[in-house]
């Protein structure tokens, strides 16, 4: 900081101006104190007219000259580093505007306002660089994860269609489990898409979380019995002023993501206050994540275990839908791995 502010724009205009200014008034003063000593020296003779001479004007256009050429040098010097980096940042615009966001601004020790400006291009750059990758990874996982529940609606709507399956109950549910979870999946992705378009309109009502998480582990008892997961529950009365569709929509992906992850394991339901904020947890005793798996946990359409998971039909937007939901409510979500194994997701919102 205390370079930059040593290095800035302000401080290199002051000095060059009284630079300029020093140099013409020397230039000026000693110009003419030697002209008058090589006066004297050609004329010793009194006599002489002291009326302005035309060599008096010659001289003074002479040192007039030579204070606009030194005036001059140093405008230009602080004109080709003023005109520097905004050229860098030029050239690298145009370059990001073609479509390649690769590009970079380059220079440094210009002054203290163009570093800043360079360094905050270039991390603007590299956002919109991320989020390009992003974005096409996102439509291509989209694709993919729609495509996979789609063919095998496809597959057997048209094999019942050509009496390859009988109608029966089984098939239906099948069918209704495989259009669920296109719903779902449409669900989180509107839900994110909201979160980063900043439009997400919550519906706020007062309400007891704890009352809350316990229905919906109620309403999922079935799911996790079939995946031999045991339910204890620490459940705190804490009324909370929050979208109860949103939190109940996070507490049942961070349950199903139990489920596909760590299954035959003890799920762990803690509901808590803690100052003005309320603090919810699921955890289990499974097999947990590596250092790597918790950094990227949040990223939409990750996987931990990617083979597993197709298998189970997750489509890894459980954790993003959560955080974007404590996000939009004012707070935050964090995971926690225990050195015996064992995954903590804690969501942590305003009471409001």
């Amino acid at each position: 900081m205390a370079s930059s502010v040593k290095n800035s724009l302000n401080r290199q205009i002051i000095w060059s101006t009284t630079i300029v200014a020093f140099v013409s008034l020397s230039v000026m003063f000693f110009g003419f104190l030697i002209y008058g000593w090589v006066w004297e020296w050609l004329f010793p003779d009194p006599g002489v007219s002291e009326d302005l001479a035309p060599t008096d004007f010659v001289v003074l256009a002479i040192n007039v000259a030579i204070g606009q050429a030194v005036g001059a040098y140093v405008g230009w010097r602080l004109a080709r580093r003023l005109v520097k980096p905004l050229v860098a940042v030029t050239r690298a615009a145009r370059t990001i505007a073609e479509g390649d966001f690769s590009g970079r601004a380059t220079g440094e020790g210009t002054f203290g306002e163009a570093d800043h400006l360079i360094e905050d291009f270039n991390q603007m750059a590299e956002k919109l660089q991320k989020a390009e990758k992003e974005l096409q990874y996102s439509n291509s996982a989209i694709a993919h994860e729609l495509r996979t529940p789609l063919t095998i609606l496809r597959g057997r709507m048209q094999g019942l269609a050509e009496g390859v399956y009988e109608p029966s109950q089984d098939v239906f549910r099948g069918l209704i489990g495989h259009i669920d979870a296109l719903t779902r999946i449409v669900d989180d992705l509107k839900t994110l898409s909201l979160m980063n378009a900043g439009r997400m309109e919550l519906d706020y009502s007062r309400f007891d979380l704890a009352a809350e998480v316990a229905d919906v582990i109620a309403s999922a008892t079935p799911t996790l019995a079939n995946c031999k997961i045991d339910v204890e529950t620490s459940l705190e009365r804490v009324i909370l002023n929050a979208d109860r569709a949103r939190i109940r929509q996070a507490l049942l992906a961070l349950m199903d993501n139990v489920g596909r992850y760590a299954p035959g394991s003890k799920l762990e339901a803690v509901v808590k206050a803690a100052g003005d904020t309320c603090l919810v947890s699921i955890s289990d005793n499974g097999p947990g994540m590596t250092g790597t798996e918790r950094e990227y946990a949040f990223e939409r359409f990750w996987r931990a275990d990617e083979a597993r998971t197709r298998r189970t039909g997750g489509s890894g937007l459980g954790l993003s839908v959560v955080e974007a939901i404590a996000e939009a409510h004012g707070g935050r979500a964090t995971i926690e791995c225990h050195e015996g194994g064992g995954t903590k997701v804690t969501v942590a919102i305003p009471l409001g």
